[in-house]
């Protein structure tokens, strides 16, 4: 919570640098789960499994991010507000993730059928 307080005035202060930050993660985010989702569908790999393995392939591991940030560059650093970034962006896409593995159940499941020749 200190880290969110601390960097929400650099926050407001420089939207194009959050921009700039926030589109590779959420183009890694997307690229990343979706890729392990059809993966697992093309492997015949059940949806049960292949949903969390999407989320899983998604995931930045912020947190870790955040203390060797804090750690090695200070709570004020540009470090630091990257990874306050990385947070407030990862959680929205990854729910959106989830709406969307969610959704897409039956295209998972369906088992697609060769063409007659």
């Amino acid at each position: 919570m200190l880290l969110f307080g601390f960097q929400g005035e650099q926050i407001l202060a420089q939207p194009l640098v959050i921009v700039l930050l926030a589109v590779p993660i959420l183009i890694q985010v997307y690229f990343n789960a979706g890729l392990a989702y059809w993966l697992s569908r093309k492997l015949g790999v059940a949806w049960c499994i292949a949903a969390p393995a999407a989320l899983i392939g998604a995931s930045n591991f912020f947190e870790l991010a955040v203390a060797a940030a804090i750690s090695l560059f200070g709570i004020n650093s540009g470090a630091a507000l990257a990874t306050v970034v990385g947070v407030l962006v990862e959680v929205p896409v990854m729910l959106s993730v989830v709406a969307i593995v969610k959704r897409s159940r039956a295209w998972h499941e369906r088992q697609d059928t060769p063409a007659a020749g």
